[in-house]
């Protein structure tokens, strides 16, 4: 009875706010909305995909979405529709593999103007419970305020799960074993700085990832899924100002190492085919199976050259056996960017062993600062490697990670103001096609995106709510331990 009289009173006061729509003009365009929903393929549970008219002269905005079978969802509102969140997952998931139809209305001074509707794609491919990212000032030398945040993909609920105003510090290189929050990373530089490691639910604890043997502290984690180990690179980094370039900042390494790290006997395993000083390593991540790591190498610019623009990663991959934790004896080279003048960043592999993504950039391994980065998608199968001209832009694409099921990619853009990092989401199929990306919704995204002035940083998928508790992982912090790693000798595979 409550739930009913709840809907009646919903539906009185929508009718009292909204406008009958009379004499509308109807124009032959798709309206011009923002974010720009067009055409998108979702998730049967997403949130709404609230939107606005870009034109900002507009004084109301009206859709209809219908369905094939005649039901249909109403919003209308004087800068952003807000659909009801129960009746828009209700709406999509009786369409699963259908398509939705979105008519649009906007009304000005001179009155109302109805656009040519555009579809939306309901994918039966669910999506994971939420994102984990960090939210970041995009800034250069110092950093304020920033935090990890978790996002559930299915409503609007964001929560801090811990901010440096909590300590003194930076927070960053969060990272999930496909997404289970169960087997947890994360990052905290600074005066306190520290890795927080959870294994299989197991308390956090602190490590000093830094040893006597290898280059510095432990950096980009990559979980082996046995949840076993993760893989490191350890990277001495640096930065420089363009005084004319579209790309205003550069960072680059001018040394770096890779390391995989056994949860289970607390050593850092290492192989001199991975810690060469005339090779820069970074971005290690394992294969589907557990039984490779991939990684980006690149020649090392002679000491005291500054020619940055002549640093150009390839795609790699050694053998790694997770049975006695050895390496092989032989480097591949799987994308060979560097005889193309080009260079590969943030290799992800699906965890289905179908495809791996990764950023294509001019030059250098920083990609989300360089314009011309795209995303591209490599075919384990077959070796083929092709653009992903559905999911970038003219702007920067760059980190990216797989969904549980990946059958969803999400990936960073500056696409949005070419300032700002935004998360988007794009489907990929069993053969590779790649649908139209759409944006992190938002209860209403011109306000949020305009006064939000911060980057999303580093999106990974969750499969579920982190259960991270802040206020523990402060004191933990904030206190003088640290576990030391310990490092294995090497030993031939």
């Amino acid at each position: 009875m409550k739930k009913i009289l709840y809907t009646l009173l919903s539906l009185l006061l929508f009718s009292a706010c909204s406008e009958t729509i009379s004499d509308a003009r109807q124009e032959i365009v798709p309206p011009q909305i923002y974010p720009d929903y067009l055409g998108v393929t979702i998730p049967t549970n997403v949130a709404p995909l609230n939107f606005c008219i870009a034109d900002e002269a507009a004084l109301r905005i009206d859709a209809v979405i219908t369905d094939n079978y005649g039901n249909n969802l109403h919003s209308q509102g004087r800068e952003s529709l807000k659909f009801n969140l129960n009746d828009w997952h209700t709406l999509l998931s009786q369409n699963c593999g259908d398509s939705l139809s979105v008519t649009v209305s906007a009304k000005y001074d001179d009155g109302w103007h109805t656009y040519r509707p555009f579809t939306i794609y309901v994918s039966p491919d669910s999506i994971d419970y939420g994102i984990c990212y960090r939210l970041i000032e995009p800034g250069y030398e110092v950093w304020s305020k920033m935090g990890i945040y978790e996002r559930n993909l299915s409503s609007f609920d964001e929560r801090a799960l811990i901010e440096n105003t909590q300590f003194e510090g930076c927070v960053n290189c969060h990272s999930f074993n496909r997404g289970n929050p169960a087997d947890m990373s994360l990052h905290i530089r600074g005066s306190h700085g520290a890795t927080l490691l959870r294994h299989n639910d197991s308390p956090l604890t602190a490590f000093n990832t830094k040893t006597s043997k290898t280059l510095g502290f432990c950096v980009y984690p990559y979980w082996h899924p046995s949840g076993r180990y993760i893989a490191y690179s350890t990277n001495a980094t640096s930065q420089l100002f363009h005084s004319a370039n579209g790309n205003r900042i550069e960072v680059f390494d001018t040394a770096s190492d890779l390391l995989v790290y056994d949860i289970d006997t607390n050593e850092l395993l290492l192989s001199p085919l991975l810690g060469q000083d005339s090779i820069y390593e970074t971005f290690p991540v394992f294969s589907a199976d557990g039984r490779s790591l991939y990684y980006c190498a690149a020649r090392a610019l002679p000491e005291g050259s500054h020619q940055l623009d002549s640093i150009h990663y390839s795609l790699c991959r050694i053998d790694f056996d997770p049975s006695t934790g050895t390496f092989g004896s032989r480097i591949d080279t799987i994308v060979n960017a560097a005889a193309r003048h080009k260079s590969v960043s943030f290799p992800r592999p699906s965890y289905d062993g179908r495809f791996l993504c990764y950023t294509l950039s001019d030059y250098g391994q920083f990609s989300i600062w360089h314009h011309e980065a795209d995303l591209y998608l490599l075919d384990l199968s077959t070796g083929e490697s092709r653009p992903m001209t559905g999911a970038n832009s003219d702007d920067t694409e760059s980190f990216h990670n797989w969904s549980s099921n990946s059958r969803w990619l999400v990936f960073s853009s500056r696409r949005d103001d070419g300032l700002f990092t935004r998360p988007y989401f794009c489907h990929i199929d069993a053969k590779g096609v790649v649908g139209r990306p759409f944006m992190l919704p938002q209860r209403n995204p011109r306000r949020f995106y305009r006064n939000r002035f911060l980057s999303f940083n580093v999106p990974e998928f969750i499969i579920g709510p982190t259960r991270f508790n802040g206020h523990k992982a402060s004191r933990i912090i904030n206190d003088d331990y640290r576990k030391d790693f310990g490092v294995r000798k090497y030993v031939e595979h």
